[in-house]
């Protein structure tokens, strides 16, 4: 009797055992999966399928990426004078002229275009073939920007190094890093496309409780001033973190500023705390 109890013991033992590969090993080796995957890309399609669900609101001033479309204000002359460094009587209505710029994560062009105006020649990138398309279609008919008219291109930022290594004067992603997978991979790639001297540019959400709560809870499901769903807490960083990337890649951060937004007046403004979101600038040495 004591034999029988101790082989259904052994028994149960092993049908529980072979249960949980059953129901936990296909899960697993998923995850193993995802993870090798997100490896070798910075592209979370899920963000992208996301933001092409934003196309038809993209041009919208007032509308579901209203935030988006007035942040062109502070992050424009922060990437100006990050670049032309002359005093304000100086200034004419192209200081970027002859300056090659790559907007990484460029969307359906609102960034592109802003600089643009300022002379630039702007490259803009980005996953997502429905906004690249719509980039493409709105500039045409834009015109502010004297013909000088952004390049668009379907493709990753890991792609896209691959052809322009040491190639523009600047690179930069705004509200971008926050939604790719491997930040490594990003900010290595982001770097290797810029000439040495050249200048990376970020502003993006840093990863703290109060962002948590006034960046996504209260902003996308209580105002609803950014569409749901748009932010993944875990996601986010620091910017320490950002740093520290940069400074493995040969970079050396120059400045830093909090930002901070109204959702009520739809107004952004630099401030020294950096709870909630940062810009951050750097240059690439030799």
């Amino acid at each position: 009797m004591l034999f029988l109890q101790r082989t259904n013991c052994i028994v149960r033992r092993k049908l529980a055992v072979n249960i949980q590969k059953y129901l936990f090993g296909s899960a697993c080796t998923l995850q193993q999966n995802q993870r090798q995957a997100w490896a070798t890309t910075t592209v979370d399609p899920m963000d992208v399928e996301r933001h092409g669900q934003l196309m038809k609101h993209w041009w919208d001033e007032n509308g579901a990426i209203k935030a988006l479309h007035s942040m062109n204000l502070v992050r424009v002359p922060f990437i100006r004078d990050g670049l032309v460094q002359i005093s304000p009587d100086e200034r004419n209505a192209t200081p970027l002229i002859n300056k090659k710029i790559l907007d990484v994560g460029c969307g359906g062009g609102i960034l592109s275009e802003g600089l643009a105006r300022l002379g630039a020649n702007v490259t803009g990138i980005d996953a997502g073939k429905e906004l690249i398309e719509l980039a493409i279609k709105h500039s045409k008919v834009n015109p502010k920007l004297n013909n000088n008219l952004p390049s668009y291109f379907c493709t990753t930022i890991e792609e896209h190094c691959q052809e322009f290594k040491n190639h523009y004067d600047a690179v930069v992603a705004s509200e971008v890093i926050e939604h790719v997978y491997n930040k490594e991979l990003f900010v290595k790639a982001c770097v290797e496309t810029l000439k040495p001297g050249g200048r990376i540019f970020f502003t993006t959400p840093n990863r703290s409780r109060v962002t948590q709560f006034l960046g996504i809870f209260v902003a996308e499901y209580v105002l609803n001033s950014i569409p749901r769903g748009t932010h993944q807490y875990d996601k986010f960083m620091t910017s320490p973190e950002l740093a520290f990337l940069l400074d493995r890649n040969n970079c050396h951060v120059e400045l830093s500023y909090g930002l901070s937004y109204n959702p009520f007046s739809n107004r952004w403004k630099f401030v020294k705390s950096q709870i909630l979101l940062f810009a951050m600038q750097a240059v690439k040495l030799a």
